[in-house]
């Protein structure tokens, strides 16, 4: 196994460096200590050919111009926050508001925009990355100064492990998720539309005219959102149920998961390729990219809709309006931690 870094550009004067980690098998990953970006991932299809399977760039100047969060680590709060405020202990807190006078994935200067402490992790299985950040009280309109680690794994058993840890010295709010566009095909030769996702839900959350959770959770029982025994994503796309419509024709919802460690499967047939999916938090959001804009190119391709599939492991988003959701309060003296695991089978 073996990692290593090399400069990848400077945001104000500041280096980026990007860190490949690779392992025994010739799996391959490359992220920045900018917004902890995951910019690549390498892995062999049914025929041994190793191919990139995520959605990013090659300069850094296109990710401060074009990134609709590519591979980036969104926080403090995942999704958006309604009217972009909340109430703690009897204060509201006013947020940034960058979408429609709500907050989403924690403002424009957000934990996808910041240059972060790294530093690497060499074992015997694997290698890794540890980024750090203090986002300090007051940050986008949050309250308490964050002390906060997010940590890439790249193991010999073909998995990516990123596990996240935060303390507080104040009462606040923390949701953070990994937003990575995937795209099992390599190379972004087609896009998303065949590839067939399997997810153990039974509940989907209802969304609003402004994307924001209404709190009704809807069985998906006969609609487009039942995955439980896999289906396209081509389905959605083409459904003309209200939700699916509504987000742009596609995905953009939360999905309530279980806690049972039930693999979310995503597969693309041609390829042969296998993302397996495991995590601790109590819902994904899946996101179709819908909303992807064709005015940019990733490398070479030009963008469009549906080039990539998002997995958002996550807290409920906008849950600190909905008491009913977990919490995503964080308290002094707790820590507050996640983790979810990537397997990349054939």
């Amino acid at each position: 196994m073996e990692i290593t870094k090399r400069l990848f550009g400077y945001v104000k004067n500041k280096p980026v460096i990007a860190f490949q980690l690779k392992n025994d098998h010739g799996i391959k990953m490359t992220c920045l200590n900018y917004g902890c970006v995951i910019s690549e991932l390498i892995v062999p299809d049914k025929d041994g050919k190793f191919e990139n399977i995520v959605l990013g760039f090659d300069h850094i100047e296109d990710y401060i111009k074009y990134s609709p969060y590519f591979g980036a680590v969104v926080g403090r709060v995942a999704g958006r926050i309604k009217d972009a405020e909340f109430e703690l202990n009897g204060k509201v807190y006013k947020l940034s508001k960058n979408e429609n006078g709500n907050q989403l994935h924690g403002g424009d200067h957000g934990f996808h925009h910041v240059i972060w402490n790294a530093s690497t992790i060499e074992r015997e299985d694997a290698v890794g990355v540890e980024f750090s950040y203090r986002s300090a009280d007051g940050e986008e309109g949050y309250p308490g100064n964050l002390e906060i680690q997010v940590t890439y794994l790249l193991t010999n058993n073909q998995e990516l492990l990123i596990t996240y840890r935060g303390k507080t010295d104040k009462k606040t709010i923390v949701n953070v998720t990994n937003h990575s566009y995937f795209n099992l095909s390599g190379n972004l030769k087609r896009d998303v539309k065949e590839h067939t996702l399997q997810l153990d839900s039974d509940q989907f959350l209802e969304l609003d005219k402004e994307l924001l959770p209404t709190g009704k959770k809807l069985n998906v029982d006969g609609t487009v959102f039942d995955f439980r025994h896999g289906r396209k994503i081509r389905d959605g796309i083409e459904s003309r149920h209200p939700q699916n419509v509504l987000v742009g024709n596609g995905y953009d919802h939360p999905f309530l998961l279980k806690g049972d460690k039930n693999p979310i499967i995503l597969q693309d047939q041609e390829s042969g390729r296998i993302l397996e999916v495991e995590t601790d938090q109590p819902a994904v959001v899946l996101y179709t990219s819908n909303s992807l804009t064709d005015d940019f190119s990733i490398r070479g391709r030009r963008s469009k809709k549906y080039l990539g599939v998002c997995l958002e492991t996550q807290g409920v988003p906008d849950a600190i309006h909905h008491p009913e959701f977990p919490s995503v309060v964080l308290n002094p003296g707790e820590e507050y931690t996640a983790r979810t695991k990537y397997a990349f089978r054939v």
